[in-house]
């Protein structure tokens, strides 16, 4: 069959005969979505392909429609592959560009395809598509993240450095139960991601606009073709939910959190202030004006896009609030938080990666500044329980009273003399400095869980070869 041209099809070819004049510039404008939603072209033929096979399989188109429009819907993906197609604003999103081509290319039978279908079930089913294959991706690129914090904290399982709470000295533990930390997170950031896409995994196609269809279609057989777990239940719900989406920002933007939190702490480690670390020019930026300058911007711009991911999170959420059922055009407002999101939770993920691999640490520096705040007192504290069986608060009293003799010294705790100790308790010995060296204070944190290097090492190699399988 000849093919007709885009301009012969009539600009409001998805509204149909009901409207005689085009719409006003501005509410063109409005009503548009091409401009983003073209990117769910893969998903739209896709579902496509499968809606025709179910519908020739069941009678209500015929064979030679569906091999017709199976093979009009694939020379029209190589079309936009090779740059070939062009999208309209006047037919307003990626499903009606599409079909209207579909129909130039093979005339009738490409009008047959949305028989008994709407676009309220085509685009939530697209985006269910589309959403699988984004958390897919993601969670590759989170498990090479956490790849590469297990093989660093590996590596480092014995460094020692400080570790801080309110951003104060607390107690010693080493660069590798640090960096373990943020797999844990990240872990179950996985955790999130894959229940989001457990969730998602259910097929709007045959809801139709609201109400389901009378024609005699076979849900099941879409949805097994499409790799959904099963149909969506009820079509008004099909239509009007956008919980998957909201759920997998609110998933992104834990995982955007977690990122920053790493981002912040390598920020503060690469700054002279602490000189924990050195990242390469790789990863840093130079100043316009001060030479000696080395920027950790790619970590600040990770930190910065927890920003934008949270915002797509409420921005979505508020689109959502008080939507009466079943679909209404608000639900336009779903695809540009979440396509924003995905691709800035991916770049995050990257940079990320990339950081934990480049970063440089500073042995000596982290291991001297580890023993800074007086942060072995809870080791002569738990010293004084477990060997003079002192009640542990009547020791953290003793230890802060010889904190305070060391700090107005100004010395370590482990430079305090003995005389001085037993000043305030007579039963201290010369045992008690073996526990207030930094390589005994974490060798002593043994417990499951803890930063002594053998549990870290353990939980290290334990990580390394789940994250392989």
């Amino acid at each position: 069959m000849a093919e007709t041209s885009h301009s012969s099809l009539p600009v409001n070819l998805q509204w149909g005969g009901r409207f005689a004049a085009g719409p006003a510039a501005v509410m063109q404008e409005i009503n548009a979505s091409i401009a983003f939603d073209q990117r769910l072209w893969r998903q739209d033929i896709q579902g496509s392909l499968a809606h025709a096979a179910m519908l020739a399989h069941v009678g209500i188109i015929s064979a030679a429609d569906e091999v017709a429009i199976r093979e009009g819907l694939e020379a029209i993906a190589v079309e936009i592959e090779e740059g070939r197609f062009v999208f309209d604003p006047g037919l307003e999103d990626i499903h009606t560009n599409i079909e209207a081509r579909l129909i130039a290319r093979i005339g009738e039978a490409g009008r047959r395809l949305h028989t008994a279908r709407s676009r309220n079930d085509q685009v939530a089913t697209d985006l269910r598509l589309w959403l699988r294959e984004a958390i897919d991706g993601l969670d590759r690129q989170v498990v090479v993240l956490m790849q590469a914090l297990a093989d660093r904290a590996l590596e480092h399982a014995a460094l020692p450095i400080p570790g801080f709470t309110h951003l104060q000295s607390a107690q010693p533990v080493t660069f590798g139960h640090h960096l373990l930390a943020y797999v844990e997170m990240f872990a179950r950031d996985r955790g999130r991601l894959a229940d989001c896409r457990c969730r998602l995994n259910e097929c709007p196609l045959g809801a139709a606009a609201l109400a389901g269809t009378a024609f005699p279609i076979d849900r099941a057989m879409t949805s097994a073709a499409l790799g959904f777990a099963r149909p969506c239940a009820n079509s008004l719900d099909a239509v009007s939910d956008r919980d998957f989406a909201l759920e997998f920002l609110a998933a992104a933007a834990l995982v955007a959190s977690h990122l920053s939190r790493l981002a912040e702490e390598i920020v503060l480690w690469a700054s002279p202030a602490f000189r924990f670390i050195q990242l390469s020019d790789a990863f840093t930026t130079g100043s316009s004006i001060m030479p000696q300058k080395r920027n950790p911007d790619a970590a600040e711009l990770v930190r910065a896009k927890t920003g934008r991911i949270g915002g797509a999170f409420l921005a979505l959420l508020t689109v959502l609030k008080g939507l009466p059922l079943a679909y209404g055009k608000d639900l336009q407002e779903d695809k540009e938080p979440v396509f924003d999101a995905a691709a800035a939770l991916a770049l995050s993920l990257a940079a990320m990666a990339g950081m934990v691999r480049d970063l440089v640490p500073d042995e000596a520096r982290m291991a001297a500044m580890a023993g800074d705040g007086f942060s072995t007192a809870t080791d002569l504290a738990d010293w004084l329980v477990r060997m003079l069986g002192m009640p542990f608060r009547t020791a953290h009293h003793v230890t802060g009273r010889l904190v305070a003799k060391a700090e107005a010294r100004g010395i370590a705790l482990a430079e305090l003399p003995l005389s001085e100790m037993q000043a305030e308790e007579p039963r201290i010995s010369e045992a008690v400095y073996g526990v207030l060296t930094v390589a005994s204070s974490v060798a002593s944190r043994d417990s499951e869980g803890g930063t002594a290097p053998a549990r870290v090492a353990q939980a290290a190699e334990k990580w390394r070869r789940t994250l392989a399988g």
